[in-house]
């Protein structure tokens, strides 16, 4: 700028843009691209995202600011972009022509922290190259890919603020960090074999311990790897005795391993993959992701059974690159744990609770901050929609904000649920969801909840002034958020309206609509047990406006391990018998006795709680046609019935629904009875069962909103998570003109009711102010 030229001829601005701005090599693109417009000014990371300012002349200043969201970082997300104009003539004539300023200290934190991101593909080529420097160093990142949440302290997102403080950079990885033209310019993990973490494997002094893994994995060990997120427990998947050796020493008897393929062509010779599920696999998220499972896919039996698909990934970090690429091999890759515990993410904790299953461990010494499992996803195209839809959001997603629709008034906790618990955070138009949690059924998954909580309120600067929580008294979140009553302001949300609220928050809507919810269990707002649920609602409130025929859980929780008592409970219902007789799918596998005294529990009441559940229902006919009499894990009865479906029949049994959308299966339960006996083929019955609940579903949810005057229909709730169920729902909703929402960005199960919380906190709060 020359002195005395024309203030319209000359442009100063402040820009902030805010959204996921750090640790993407956010600061490194706005300097070069100013630097290529040749504006002065500064660019910097604070506690609210990127402060900019830029000064020159008006046009340049114009393309600056048309190109900066649109050419920006392949990771970034921006929320928001504006724009305050500044005096051109208070622009220092010394100002260097453009600079990173260093991050304000002392500020209140706003800035959302970026999720974990797979290696990219310029750090590969160095991490194969053996003319580079980086040359199968296990630690290579960039500012396009690597660790974030796992290794982040606090705001803003700096190097000391990060679990690689401890290690400072050599000359040449400062050279990078600080050449505005590096690929690695302020990348804040940056590190090579000089300065950086390094890998050892305990009990073996190889000189590539990598390498000696990969051999031992051959010979058919267990390896336990400390990964980005914490631990995996890894054997060859094609080694039928090793994978039975990992699920004996892990007691994990039948639920699915997840498996580690080296490429997108290595998982289709395993799994059906359509481009979008590809490109999901291939996304720099990395999940998990549930395809069918190929005939004759080379993996043992024991990896998945009793299921049709199977769970592949690729590799996300270089350490995972190089073990898949030594080894030659498909790996399971499942996490470091014991049956329901968390996952073991310190050395210390590994070598003490995973001693027993791992023949080595494969350590490092990068600290991991926050504990975070693999995501888990799979793509389930309903009208013409083939977008993800997540089933465990954690490592990859996880801490990305939601729109909190309407903004939150005061800033809130939400609990969450007792199984598959995550927690939630909001504040203002924002709500951040933590990683997966699990089961809070231990000490050990307890303090996880608590110590992330903590972590959460301090990343994110929010002191809740309201807490919400499930309306269950015994679920473990509940009573956290009654140990905060003193503080605190409690918004109890029932389980239910929270899966739908979440829906429909995620979706941004707030119009009230109807909302299938099915579940195995939530408490009711009568105190009993709900799970197959229809009820019409908003963010602010719900009635049920209909629901499954109600029967006995004979035991209790027992009911849910053992699905033959809900098998009898129906056979109650169904055939209106004090003691039905046994099938021939249960004579072998339930004692005359246990039959007889369940059955008189299932028309008593003691110690069998009432239940709408569907889950429980499904549960019923997986036993009655003789699928699973009981369980090993969550959903294993429902996931082995829909497995045994039979694609080709296309008749379905009969299940009424009311005048009052109450939906009635007993003539159904009479009905496989009757082709249980008459020795009809599983596959048939399955097939037949499961078309009848979806034709139910539609009929209630179509009349529902009919008679609420909506045209939107919310699916939701762990039963849901049945690709066939739900699809065939869908289409026959949408059919009729309906408007369907399903979890897209959150699961349909537990992990997004703490979002569904939040959403009904704050528009709560919201009206009590209006």
């Amino acid at each position: 700028m020359t002195v005395g030229a024309p203030a319209a001829l000359h442009r100063r601005a402040r820009v902030r843009a805010t959204g996921t701005v750090q640790g993407v090599g956010f600061r490194p693109y706005v300097y070069r691209l100013a630097g290529e417009l040749g504006l002065s000014g500064y660019v910097l990371n604070d506690a609210h995202g990127v402060l900019i300012e830029v000064d020159g002349p008006t046009r340049t200043v114009e393309r600056f600011l048309a190109r900066l969201p649109a050419e920006a970082p392949a990771l970034a997300v921006l929320e928001r972009v504006t724009v305050e104009e500044l005096d051109p003539r208070r622009a220092r004539e010394a100002r260097p022509a453009f600079e990173i300023r260093p991050s304000p200290r002392g500020e209140v934190p706003d800035a959302p922290v970026t999720a974990d991101s797979a290696t990219c593909e310029d750090c590969l080529r160095e991490l194969f190259d053996p003319h580079d420097r980086r040359f199968r160093y296990p630690f290579t990142n960039c500012t396009n890919c690597g660790p974030r949440f796992t290794i982040v302290r606090g705001i803003p997102y700096d190097r000391p603020y990060t679990t690689m403080a401890a290690f400072q950079m050599c000359p040449d990885c400062r050279r990078e960090y600080e050449d505005p033209v590096d690929r690695r310019f302020h990348a804040q993990p940056n590190a090579c074999p000089a300065c950086g973490p390094r890998v050892r494997l305990v009990g073996d002094d190889a000189p590539d311990p990598i390498f000696a893994a990969a051999v031992a994995l051959r010979a058919g060990a267990i390896v336990a790897v400390k990964g980005i997120g914490g631990f995996h427990l890894t054997c060859r998947a094609d080694d039928e005795q090793a994978v039975a050796r990992l699920r004996a020493r892990k007691h994990r008897e039948d639920k699915p391993f997840a498996l580690m393929v080296a490429s997108g062509e290595a998982a289709r010779a395993l799994v059906t993959l359509s481009d979008p599920a590809l490109g999901l696999l291939r996304s720099p998220a990395r999940p998990v992701v549930l395809a069918p499972r190929v005939t004759g896919a080379s993996v043992a039996d024991a990896v998945a059974p009793g299921t049709a698909e199977l769970g592949v990934m690729l590799p996300y970090s270089p350490l995972h690159h190089l073990l898949l690429a030594d080894a030659g091999l498909t790996l399971v890759m499942t996490s470091g744990n014991v049956s329901d515990e968390p996952i073991a993410f310190t050395d210390a904790d590994a070598l003490e609770r995973l001693g027993a299953i791992a023949d080595l461990f494969l350590l490092h010494d990068r600290p991991i901050e926050t504990r975070t499992d693999d995501s888990v996803a799979r793509v389930v195209p309903l009208a013409g929609d083939s977008r993800a839809t997540l089933l465990r959001r954690s490592r990859g997603y996880v801490p990305a904000s939601l729109p909190l629709p309407g903004g939150a008034a005061a800033p809130l906790l939400a609990c969450g649920a007792e199984l598959k618990n995550t927690f939630c955070v909001a504040k203002g138009e924002r709500a951040w969801v933590s990683h997966h949690i699990g089961d809070l059924q231990n000490y050990e998954t307890l303090s996880s909840f608590e110590r992330g909580i903590e972590h959460f309120e301090r990343l994110f600067a929010v002191k809740p002034a309201v807490i919400a929580h499930d309306l269950h008294p015994e679920y473990l979140s509940t009573q956290y958020a009654h140990d905060r009553a003193d503080e605190h302001e409690l918004i109890g949300v029932q389980h239910h309206h929270a899966h739908l609220a979440a829906c429909l928050a995620e979706h941004g809507v707030t119009a009230p609509a109807v909302g299938a919810i099915f579940d195995g269990t939530g408490y009711g707002s009568d105190r009993t047990v709900w799970g197959g649920e229809v009820l019409h609602g908003d963010l602010a409130g719900f009635q049920r406006v209909g629901f499954l025929t109600r029967v006995r859980m004979p035991g209790g929780e027992r009911a849910i391990r053992e699905p033959w008592r809900m098998a009898c409970a129906w056979l109650v219902a169904g055939l209106g018998q004090s003691v039905p007789v046994i099938p021939p799918s249960l004579t072998r596998r339930v004692p005359e006795r246990a039959w007889d005294q369940v059955a008189r529990l299932a028309r008593s009441g003691p110690a069998s709680p009432i239940t709408s559940s569907m889950g429980r229902l499904f549960d019923a006919v997986a036993a009655l046609t003789g699928v699973r009499a009981t369980v090993n894990y969550e959903g294993q009865a429902a996931i082995e019935l829909e497995r045994a479906c039979d694609p080709h029949e296309r008749s379905r049994y009969p299940i009424a629904v009311g005048a009052d959308l109450v939906i009635d299966p007993r003539e159904a339960i009479r009905e496989v009875l009757h082709d249980v006996r008459g020795g009809v083929p599983t596959g048939v019955i399955a097939a037949r069962f499961h078309s009848a609940v979806a034709r139910a579903t539609v009929e209630a949810c179509a009349r529902a909103a009919e008679m609420c005057g909506t045209e939107i229909v919310v699916l939701s709730g762990g039963v849901f998570q049945n690709r066939t169920l739900l699809t065939a729902a869908a289409d026959g909703l949408a059919a009729r003109g309906l408007r369907v929402l399903i979890p897209r960005r959150l699961p349909p199960n537990d992990g997004g009711i703490s979002y569904g919380q939040a959403a009904i906190a704050a528009r709560r709060l919201a009206l009590e102010g209006a």
